[in-house]
């Protein structure tokens, strides 16, 4: 029985890793919102493939200087250019999605070429 229940814990405790890396390290709210931001911003904020422009700005954790409450606003109320998402989101959705954004890291920018 002890070497069932020790088997059972090193099964568990090996497959917690694998568990947390699929999920990127993110915590229930954050995979909520990149659910929802895949759902509903992807269209527009997700580069769909290799040389395509997207409608929007690609998002990450500096987008609105790191400030919450701007980029609640925007999405809330939207913009010229985009829909607001008051009456299609809910609250806690659009914390959700804030809260993924601020895990994105910032692109590193390319190198400059030091041969010209």
């Amino acid at each position: 029985m002890k070497h069932r229940v020790s088997t059972v814990l090193l099964a568990l405790a090996a497959a917690a890793p694998v568990a947390y890396a699929q999920s990127g390290g993110l915590n229930e709210t954050q995979l909520l919102g990149r659910q929802v931001f895949a759902q509903s911003c992807g269209i527009c904020h997700l580069q769909p493939s290799l040389g395509v422009k997207t409608y929007g700005p690609m998002l990450n954790k500096a987008a609105t200087a790191g400030n919450d409450e701007v980029m609640r606003a925007f999405i809330v109320n939207g913009t010229d250019r985009m829909p607001a998402f008051k009456y299609y989101l809910k609250p806690a959705e659009i914390d959700a999605i804030i809260a993924y954004v601020r895990t994105v890291p910032v692109p590193v920018a390319p190198a400059p070429n030091a041969r010209k």
